[in-house]
């Protein structure tokens, strides 16, 4: 069923107490040392004493990147070489990227020991898997003060200097489930391959009929203008309390 256009095309051109299983930093990480790179932790990940969410899933339009990828690309696409791979432009000419803080989070939350996962309604996963495979992460890429909105979508070719990057399809540990239907598919399918209770996973997505997820177990946090720093720390502080933890 094509997917009605609710929302502009925002595309980025040129641009109680936690159970034992609970993901923690480690405890030889001192209070705001890095995991990895020399890279800080944000306060609120940087808490020994606090617990993670094993599993964090993304959706991935108006989540990870700001279209809709069965309307706005006219394929094929293709990198954009001055971007270093951090740009895709499609048979239009039109450029895509992915949300400004996105690179950073995908970056850091692997090495916080988070595992991450895709579950997309998108009825184009060839495309999407297409162009998570063409778009790559900055070397070293870590986080920035959080920001909302695109005021940071300049730092994306910055970042980006020093090579192309690993590819943002291969950070998806847990998997991508990108296809229609019920989201509650999705979420069933990533906890049998990964062994993760839906307890343990953290949803993030733009759309309010997905909080059916949560009939399961998961946390969903809704996003409006993408994911940030700023809709990443509410969401695990959401995780959190409904945990008891405070």
């Amino acid at each position: 069923m094509p997917r009605k256009l609710s929302k502009p095309n925002n595309t980025l051109r040129n641009s109680s107490q936690p159970p034992p299983t609970s993901r923690r930093r480690s405890s030889s990480q001192g209070p705001g040392l890095s995991i990895s790179g020399g890279v800080p932790l944000p306060a609120w990940l940087d808490d020994d004493s606090q617990p993670l969410p094993q599993l964090i899933v993304l959706d991935l339009d108006y989540t990870l990147w700001p279209f809709y990828s069965d309307i706005h690309i006219a394929t094929p696409i293709r990198p954009v070489p001055s971007s270093n791979h951090a740009t895709i432009s499609d048979r239009n000419g039109e450029t895509f990227a992915l949300y400004p803080d996105v690179p950073h989070i995908l970056h850091l939350l692997p090495q916080a020991g988070i595992k991450l996962g895709v579950a997309s309604k998108s009825p184009v996963g060839d495309l999407c898997r297409d162009v998570l495979k063409h778009l790559r992460l900055p070397p070293a890429a870590g986080p920035q003060q959080p920001t909302d909105g695109y005021e940071s979508a300049s730092k994306s070719s910055r970042w980006a200097s020093s090579g192309k990057g690993r590819k943002t399809i291969e950070v998806f540990e847990a998997g991508l489930e990108i296809y229609e239907g019920t989201k509650l598919r999705h979420f069933e399918a990533i906890s049998r391959r990964t062994g993760v209770p839906f307890e343990e996973m953290l949803f993030f997505d733009d759309e309010r009929p997905n909080f059916e997820v949560e009939r399961l177990g998961v946390t969903m946090h809704l996003v409006s203008n993408g994911l940030t720093w700023t809709e990443l720390e509410r969401g695990i502080q959401k995780w959190r309390a409904k945990r008891g933890v405070e």
